[in-house]
């Protein structure tokens, strides 16, 4: 089993302070859901873990199996472990889909130990079919010309071919229809064993039914304000977030950035 921990995370943007203190343990064989209000901080979360530049870890701590994942650079993240599905995934001109995605996993890789052409293609093919994706994407550049649903699909493909231990989904429903999103969501179930762990960042309950969280929290001003079982999503989805704001005595106000 592996630990991706968190603890008392702060983090600013621009001197303006997002996170203020976020705890957090996910286990491999474990998805994790976190929910809550616009500019609470959910992106900033999963920007920090990952070591956007933009995003300045003012305090706490974030380890994986121990090891300090805040004095690893962003390529060292990913190969320690750490994938991020990005709510905007970028366009890359000049380098195709299959290109990109056998470089990145012979990244991973020790000199000499890199993966076959003919593994990776029968690799690529099979994980295609699963989320119904064309096979000419693979030759087209990356990301380039996609609409929103074929970029998300791209994202879970990276992420069932690159096989980290822990993804973050960053509003990996967003703009997808019904189709797109049960096909997502397979992919992502597909992924469910005691070598992987996944947070998914929603707004919304209805990725939830496809997709069965383990556990879910609630972010409110910058930190972890509740933490419960699928339940609590589906009480989210009926009435809203001011139960929590009236339970735990939270006034009505955001950090003022969803980053």
């Amino acid at each position: 089993m592996s630990t991706l921990e968190i603890k008392g995370l702060h983090v600013e943007i621009e001197g303006k302070e997002i996170l203020k203190g976020v705890d957090l343990t996910i286990n491999t064989n474990e998805i994790h859901a976190v929910m809550g209000p616009n500019g609470t901080g959910k992106s900033t979360l999963a920007s920090a873990i990952m070591g956007h530049p933009k995003y300045e870890v003012t305090a706490g701590t974030v380890t994986l199996d121990g090891e300090d994942v805040l004095e690893m650079e962003v390529d060292e993240r990913a190969k320690a472990g750490l994938f991020l599905a990005m709510q905007y995934p970028s366009e890359i001109s000049g380098v195709t889909n299959a290109d990109f995605l056998r470089s990145a996993i012979n990244a991973q890789r020790e000199e000499g130990n890199e993966i076959s052409l003919m593994k990776f293609i029968r690799d690529l093919d099979s994980k295609m079919e699963t989320l119904e994706m064309d096979q000419e994407m693979a030759q087209r550049y990356l990301n380039e010309g996609f609409s929103g649903g074929e970029k998300k699909r791209n994202e879970i493909l990276q992420l069932m071919m690159l096989k980290p231990k822990f993804a973050i989904l960053d509003e990996i429903d967003s703009g997808l229809d019904i189709d797109a999103l049960k096909v997502v969501s397979k992919g992502v179930n597909e992924m469910r064993g005691e070598n992987f762990g996944c947070l998914i960042i929603t707004h919304y309950q209805r990725l939830l039914n496809y997709i069965t969280p383990d556990h879910v929290h609630v972010m409110m001003q910058g930190k972890v304000v509740k933490s419960g079982g699928p339940e609590l999503a589906q009480k989210l989805e009926a009435q809203g977030y001011d139960w929590i704001k009236e339970e735990l005595g939270i006034e009505d106000e955001t950090v003022g950035q969803e980053a």
